[in-house]
């Protein structure tokens, strides 16, 4: 079976749990702190060296981090990775922008405030990061209010790796009501078969 190392509170290891669920793909959980070091541990650091969460080990031992690219691996030959070309380079195009515009912004204001209580009073980078987070979600209301998908116009794991700190922004304090486009996209994707949410 698959060995999921896991955080309730990750999207970033919700993002497997999400496919996984969609494949039909049982794996055991094993729940990590990313808050209080766990993560450092040296038994974890055999697993994932850069001592974050996700991590998956696969049935015969292989270990594999970094959420994205566990997206790629059980999607590959499914209806979650796109047959051509062209569309296969959107969605690593949409995964990037993800883990680089996206997840730096949206995820860590969440985690900062709704986690640890930050405020702009106590963290100064806070104000910026959320004007960046808007900045992010600006890009994906544009798209999506031409596209009902962010590739090919059909679900795949662009939409998973977006969705994941999209749907749950607002813990951070983003207005999502502001985005149209975006909240029905988040009830697409909420109404895939086999869906499950982050506190499954």
């Amino acid at each position: 079976m698959l060995t999921l190392y896991d955080s309730a509170i990750s999207g970033n290891a919700y993002k497997v749990r999400l496919l996984l669920s969609h494949l039909g793909l049982a794996a055991r959980r094993i729940e990590m702190n990313v808050d209080d070091g766990s993560t450092r541990a040296p038994d974890f650091l055999k697993v994932n060296r850069n001592g974050k969460v996700p991590a998956i080990l696969l049935e015969d031992g292989t270990a594999l981090s970094e959420s994205d690219a566990i997206l790629y691996y059980f999607a590959d030959g499914t209806q979650f990775w796109p047959e051509t070309k062209l569309e296969r380079a959107r969605v690593l195009q949409w995964m990037f922008f993800e883990q680089y515009n996206h997840e730096p912004t949206i995820a860590v204001v969440r985690h900062w405030v709704a986690h640890l209580g930050k405020t702009p009073a106590n963290e100064p980078a806070l104000p910026g990061k959320i004007a960046a987070g808007y900045r992010a979600l600006d890009v994906m209301e544009d798209h999506l209010a031409r596209h009902s998908y962010f590739v090919g116009e059909r679900y795949s794991i662009a939409d998973i790796a977006l969705y994941a700190y999209t749907h749950v922004a607002h813990e951070g304090g983003f207005d999502l009501a502001r985005y149209p486009a975006i909240g029905k996209w988040l009830g697409r994707i909420a109404s895939q078969p086999n869906h499950i949410r982050i506190t499954d």
